[in-house]
């Protein structure tokens, strides 16, 4: 998908009138929070022929506010109070890459963060709300996780969410697909994939990434919240072919697979309880 392409799609989505349907609003909680543990599985960087599993802590937090909200789908609010569009907070992570035989006497990657924001519009939902298609656009800024933090670029990552009350069949469990194209400047790129002069060796050539696109991706998460504590998993699956930085020689598989389950136990909640929309 090109730029271009996304550009109209994103014009297309602007001329959406959302139709609003009468739906029945639950009672939940204002505020909720908990703390679990997971466990990650990875390859190394997209493209890695290398992969690690870790256990995680995981805070669990929901907050039911007028404006804003925090959930499993991350901290978002919505946008001029339209039912069809909202401003979401968006944030992803990767983690530190170190003994890695491809980067062999090479930097060490260092764990980063990307942080920005997600214009969401809501394409369709059923006349219960309980199954939803959304299209995402996404811009995060990146930055390695050191003192002090350093800027690595921005990525954009636009794609199509569809989300699923009880899924397959089985009440209290949300399902999630999410599946869209990746891009990311030269920065980003480079930050991974380009191989400085001094780094080079007769296995791997000095290379210079460049900017553009960077594959495709495929996520699907599966949740479910008990009274007194919550579990959810996610497989994700990239494939990086026709990614700009394919001919480095850092790449050595073009695709990219990540997996983790959380269980999260409640600790505490508040007495006060607000209507929540499905």
């Amino acid at each position: 998908m090109t730029p271009e392409a996304i550009s109209q799609i994103g014009a297309a989505l602007m001329a959406i009138v959302w139709l609003a349907t009468s739906v029945q609003a639950k009672e939940e909680p204002l505020w909720e929070y908990g703390l679990g543990l997971g466990v990650l599985g990875y390859s190394n960087y997209r493209g890695a022929d290398t992969s690690h599993v870790f256990p995680v802590p995981v805070p669990y937090l929901i907050y039911n506010g007028p404006f804003w909200k925090a959930d499993k789908n991350g901290l978002h609010g919505a946008l001029f109070n339209r039912q069809w569009v909202e401003l979401t907070l968006s944030f992803d992570t990767t983690m530190p890459v170190s003994n890695d035989r491809t980067r062999s006497d090479m930097p060490e990657l260092k764990p980063t963060v990307e942080a920005g924001l997600s214009l969401d519009f809501h394409l369709w939902r059923s006349d219960d709300a309980r199954t939803k298609i959304d299209f995402k656009v996404p811009v995060r800024q990146a930055f390695t996780l050191q003192m002090p933090p350093q800027p690595i670029g921005w990525t954009l990552s636009p794609g199509f969410k569809l989300s699923a009350a009880d899924a397959l069949g089985h009440p209290g469990w949300e399902a999630g697909l999410f599946t869209g194209p990746l891009f990311a400047n030269r920065h980003y790129n480079g930050y991974f994939y380009t191989v400085e002069p001094q780094n080079a060796t007769a296995s791997r050539p000095a290379y210079q990434a460049t900017g553009g696109y960077s594959g495709a991706q495929f996520v699907a998460d599966l949740t479910k919240r008990f009274p007194k504590y919550w579990v959810g998993g996610f497989v994700r699956y990239d494939t990086l072919a026709g990614a700009v930085f394919t001919d480095s020689p850092l790449v050595r598989r073009e695709n990219y697979w990540a997996a983790g389950i959380v269980f999260a136990w409640m600790i505490g909640r508040s007495s006060q309880m607000v209507e929540v929309a499905p």
